[in-house]
């Protein structure tokens, strides 16, 4: 008699590997149920930037009426924090902990940073905002009030994000271990795709007071999902806080990482990279405000739009480059791809084209999407596994430096444009001159990668001319 049940359940386990992204990644010890459960702060994570780069970068510019500038260097803040990184990683490496964690008491300090950033949030919002009694307090409290909590959200973002994709490389093996990175990154743009719209929709008819109770339930979202992501992850080991041998020095494992070959080339093909990318994260929705006549709503929403085009290029990248293709190749050709992406967004500015700036939009993060993983893969590669944590922050490091660099500059340059405009200057003429100067970062990033690139074809081209000689 035939089993319909079974083989209901037969298809229904299909599913996974058949149609879901990295769902062969899991095994026996970490089921994809788990890694979905871990992955959870990577969504706090997006929900925060989203926030901070999204919704708050625009209402402060063009409702609230603060300088470009000022926004930018408070968007620029947690760069500040973005350098030790590399420490944080290291440090979670080698944590000894009486209750036998590494990464877990890293990832609940990052998680208060958050939510204490979205505590303050609110307040600073209502002096800036002039909302009741607050009309009387001077601006420049509510500037720094904003100042203080970007840079605790920011702070707390790099900290959950470094151990948290550390601790998911620890729960699989090394061979796998670019898998589970590209689903951590995968559930980080999905959670930029759905905090955009929903942000979006929350805020279709836009007040101050409406914008409070969202960043008020941001804050409560981030420390529900971190604690529930964190349940049962992280095996304890409690041998490791009886050691007696002390933990290596910072400067000698960052002495032996630097030193391998190409490491340091990498980095700066990753912070050229993550400059072409990042400059315009400050600007793509004033940009679409001020020049296409966009709202606050429709704004919001093309972070979703940007994040859509992410998850493509990762759900991509992933499964090419497990497949042994070179993860600098595949970075170069997100670079290459970013573009006619901001040139497609130039363009739309002088046609008056929304669409085209949206498929500008999209094109940018999948180009992202491709450059970011690519060069992940290939910094994890250079790494032995008991220093992945270092790896991982120094990825983390050079690219948020150099995203929080590129996001003052981008600001600060669009503000003396406008003012060296005067009013009669057509607004794009403050922002494409910006998007231009991205496009010359991607193909600088290009030119630095051509070096490992030939030295990868050298080196593939001498190993398959001994195994035909050997053979």
């Amino acid at each position: 008699m035939f089993d319909y049940r079974r083989f209901a359940l037969n298809q229904i386990a299909q599913i996974g590997p058949r149609f879901l992204p990295f769902a062969d990644v899991a095994t026996r010890d970490a089921p994809l149920s788990r890694l979905l459960r871990l992955s959870l702060f990577q969504l706090t994570v997006g929900m925060a930037l989203v926030m901070l780069y999204g919704t708050l970068n625009r209402v402060m510019i063009v409702e609230l009426e603060v300088p470009a500038t000022i926004v930018a260097v408070m968007l620029a803040l947690p760069l500040v924090f973005a350098p030790f990184r590399t420490f944080i990683g290291f440090r979670s490496d080698n944590h000894r902990s009486a209750l036998g964690w590494r990464r877990v008491p890293y990832i609940w300090r990052g998680t208060l940073l958050q939510f204490g950033g979205f505590a303050v949030m609110p307040f600073a919002l209502l002096v800036l905002s002039g909302f009741g009694e607050s009309a009387d307090a001077p601006r420049w409290i509510g500037i720094s009030a904003a100042a203080l909590s970007f840079l605790l959200v920011g702070a707390g973002a790099h900290m959950v994000q470094t151990v948290g994709l550390a601790l998911a490389t620890d729960l699989v093996s090394e061979r796998d271990q670019p898998r589970v990175v590209g689903l951590m990154y995968v559930m980080f743009l999905l959670g930029m795709a759905v905090s955009a719209l929903v942000f979006g929709w929350l805020l279709r008819d836009y007040t101050p007071l409406r914008l409070i109770q969202v960043i008020q339930g941001v804050a409560v979202v981030t420390v529900v999902l971190n604690m529930l992501c964190l349940w049962k992850q992280e095996p304890r080991d409690r041998t490791r806080a009886m050691q007696t041998t002390p933990p290596p020095e910072f400067r000698e494992a960052w002495s032996q990482f630097a030193s391998r070959a190409g490491a340091m080339r990498l980095l700066v093909i990753i912070g050229l990279g993550t400059a072409g990318f990042g400059m315009a994260d400050l600007l793509m929705e004033p940009y679409g405000g001020q020049v296409l006549g966009m709202t606050v709503s429709q704004t919001t929403q093309l972070t979703a739009v940007l994040a859509g085009g992410g998850l493509l290029g990762f759900a991509i990248a992933s499964k090419v480059l497990m497949q042994g293709v070179d993860p600098m190749r595949f970075a170069s050709l997100g670079a290459l791809i970013g573009l006619p992406a901001f040139a497609a967004v130039i363009f739309a500015a002088f046609v008056q084209n929304t669409p085209v700036f949206v498929v500008g939009t999209f094109l940018a993060g999948f180009g992202a999407a491709l450059f970011s993983h690519g060069t992940l893969v290939a910094i994890m590669r250079s790494a032995p596994r008991e220093q992945v944590g270092l790896a991982l922050g120094s990825w983390g490091a050079v690219q948020a430096t150099c995203m929080g660099v590129a996001v003052m500059l981008g600001g600060m340059a669009r503000d003396v444009l406008m003012y060296r405009g005067g009013p009669e200057m057509p607004p794009e003429l403050a922002y494409v001159p910006v998007f231009a100067f991205e496009m010359l970062l991607l193909a600088l990033a290009i030119l630095a990668a051509l070096p490992l690139l030939r030295a990868r074809i050298v080196g593939s081209e001498a190993r398959n001319g001994y195994v035909r000689e050997a053979g």
